[in-house]
C-alpha cells in the first residue's frame, strides 16, 4: 500500500527533478562562461608575469652595460681578489688547523678604543666607588656614550641626529597633510622634505663643515637634517592613510582644528609614528657610519683612517665593531616595536636573551 504523501513526494521529486535539470541547463551557458573568463584572466596573468619578467631582464642587461660589467676594461681578477680577502682575514694555525686570527682584530679594537674608553670608564668602575669620580662621569665628563668609544661616538651621532630631526619632521608631516593644509600649500612643505631627502647625508655634513668645522657635530645636525625629510615623509603617508570617523565626530562637536590635529589626527597614528622613528634611527646609525667617513668622527672615520694605510685586517676590525653596534640597534628597536603592537607577546629582557635557543630551535621545525 502506498501512502499519499509518498506519492506527492515522488511526484514531487518528478517534477523537482525535471525542473532543476532544466534549471541546470539554461545556467549551463552562463557557469561554463564564467569559467572561459577565469581561464582567460589567468592565461591574460600569466602572459602580464612573461612580459614582465622579459622586460625586468631587459632593463637589468641595459643596467649592467651602463655599469660596465659588460666593459673590456672590467676583468673579475679572482685570484687578486682571494689574496686581498686574505689581508682582511689574518689567519692563524692551531695543530696545523687554520683559523681566523681573531686576537689580531681585538689587539685594535682594544689599543684604538673603538668599544671601550678606559680614561672615561675608570671614573665608573672602580672599587671601592668614587662619589667624586661618579660625579665626574654623570655631570663632567658626560661618559654615558663616550665611555662606549668610538662605537658610542657613532651611536650618540645617531640617537642625537634622530631628536633633533624629529620636531620639524612632526611639524612638516602635519603642515604637508591635505587634511590639515589646504592644496597647494601643503605642497610647499612636501616640496622642503623632498629637496632634504634628495640631498645625501654625507653631502649635507659637507656643508655643516662649514658652520661647526669637521667633526661629530658636523655629521650630527646632517642626519637630524636628513630625519627632517625621511621621517616626514613617513608621517604625512600615515597621516592621509587615516580614519575619517573619529575626525567628523570631532568636528560635529565644535572642536576647532588644533583639537582636531592633535586629539583626533595624531592620536590615531601615536603608535605607527614612534614605530616609523625608530626604524629612521636604525637607518640614522648606519648613515653616522657613513658620514663618519669624510673624516666626521666614529666608527666611519676609523674606517677611512685604516683604508687609508691599507690595514685591511684593521678595517675589517672595525667593521666587526658596525656588525655588532647594528646588529645591537637593530635588536633594541624590533623588541620596543613589538611590544607597542598590542598582540605581540611581551617578554621581559632576560626572557628575550634566555630564552633565544629555545625559540631558535622551534623556529626550525616549523
Amino acid at each position: 500500500m502506498t501512502d499519499e504523501s509518498d506519492v506527492d513526494r515522488s511526484d514531487a521529486a518528478t517534477d523537482g527533478g525535471t525542473d532543476q535539470s532544466k534549471r541546470l541547463e539554461s545556467a549551463s551557458p552562463a557557469i561554463n562562461e564564467q569559467f572561459e573568463n577565469i581561464r582567460e584572466t589567468r592565461r591574460r596573468r600569466a602572459l602580464g608575469w612573461l612580459a614582465g619578467t622579459a622586460v625586468l631582464v631587459f632593463i637589468t642587461l641595459q643596467g649592467l652595460a651602463a655599469t660596465e660589467f659588460f666593459d673590456d676594461r672590467t676583468n673579475f681578477t679572482w685570484s687578486h681578489f682571494a689574496d686581498r680577502m686574505g689581508s682582511y682575514f689574518p689567519r692563524t694555525e692551531y695543530g696545523g688547523v687554520p683559523f681566523l686570527d681573531v686576537g689580531n682584530y681585538w689587539e685594535f679594537i682594544r689599543n684604538n678604543e673603538l668599544v671601550y674608553d678606559p680614561d672615561v670608564g675608570g671614573l665608573l668602575f672602580q672599587f671601592p666607588p668614587n662619589a667624586a669620580d661618579l660625579y665626574a662621569f654623570v655631570f663632567q665628563e658626560l661618559g654615558m656614550f663616550t665611555i662606549f668609544g668610538e662605537a658610542g661616538t657613532t651611536l650618540a651621532m645617531g640617537l642625537v641626529g634622530t631628536i633633533l630631526g624629529f620636531p620639524l619632521a612632526l611639524l612638516f608631516s602635519v603642515l604637508g597633510s591635505e587634511r590639515v593644509t589646504p592644496f597647494p600649500i601643503n605642497f610647499i612643505f612636501r616640496g622642503i622634505m623632498s629637496f632634504i631627502r634628495a640631498i645625501p647625508a654625507i653631502i649635507w655634513a659637507l656643508i655643516f663643515v662649514a658652520l661647526v668645522g669637521l667633526g661629530a657635530a658636523a655629521a650630527t645636525l646632517a642626519i637630524g637634517l636628513n630625519t627632517i625629510g625621511n621621517l616626514g615623509r613617513l608621517f604625512v603617508e600615515e597621516l592621509e592613510e587615516l580614519e575619517e570617523g573619529p575626525i567628523e565626530a570631532m568636528q560635529t562637536t565644535g572642536a576647532n582644528k588644533s583639537q582636531i590635529v592633535f586629539f583626533g589626527m595624531l592620536s590615531q597614528v601615536k603608535t605607527s609614528f614612534i614605530a616609523w622613528t625608530l626604524y629612521i634611527f636604525e637607518i640614522n646609525v648606519r648613515a653616522a657610519v657613513t658620514v663618519g667617513v669624510i673624516g666626521a668622527g666614529g666608527l666611519g672615520a676609523v674606517v677611512a683612517a685604516q683604508e687609508n694605510f691599507r690595514a685591511f685586517s684593521n678595517m675589517m676590525a672595525t667593521l666587526f665593531v658596525i656588525f655588532v653596534l647594528i646588529f645591537l640597534v637593530e635588536l633594541f628597536s624590533q623588541r620596543l616595536r613589538a611590544r607597542l603592537r598590542s598582540d605581540e607577546e611581551k617578554m621581559s629582557w632576560r626572557e628575550l636573551v634566555l630564552g633565544f635557543p629555545d625559540r631558535f630551535a622551534r623556529s626550525m621545525l616549523k
